[in-house]
């Protein structure tokens, strides 16, 4: 079996990425490791370890070339989706948390969506699938 299990995000500060991500957006810090040369292995992931889904890897940008990509690593469309299994209920904790969502949330033949923005502003869906 294969999986994609990390999707390297670039960000510009671990500490601020981890409480955006943590405290925002409910993910937990799975890990927090400090690397020889000064950068650390920090990894944030929704739900718990059981779930086994794919985490993010919050990278700290080094030199102009990486810095200049945080926050618009997908030319600024959608490049990262957030499932919940209710929409509400994490729309309005994320709302609470100081989340900037782009539009109102809205249903689609697919689920309930809204675009917010992550605090580099990279965009996200936060979708409630639809039942099949």
């Amino acid at each position: 079996m294969t999986r994609i299990a990390l999707v390297a995000l670039v960000v510009d500060d671990y500490d601020e990425a981890i409480r955006f991500y943590t405290e925002g957006l409910g993910f937990r810090l799975a890990e927090d490791t400090p690397r020889p040369d000064g950068s650390r292995w920090v990894v944030v992931e929704p739900g718990d370890a059981a779930q086994g889904g794919t985490a993010l890897l919050l990278a700290r940008a080094r030199g102009e070339s990486q810095r200049s990509r945080i926050g618009d690593q997908t030319g600024g469309r959608v490049g990262f989706f957030l499932y919940t299994d209710d929409f509400a209920r994490d729309h309005a904790r994320m709302t609470a948390a100081g989340v900037t969502f782009l539009e109102e949330p809205r249903r689609e033949p697919y689920g309930s969506v809204a675009v917010f923005q992550d605090l580099y502003g990279n965009r996200w869906d936060l979708l409630q699938p639809a039942a099949s």
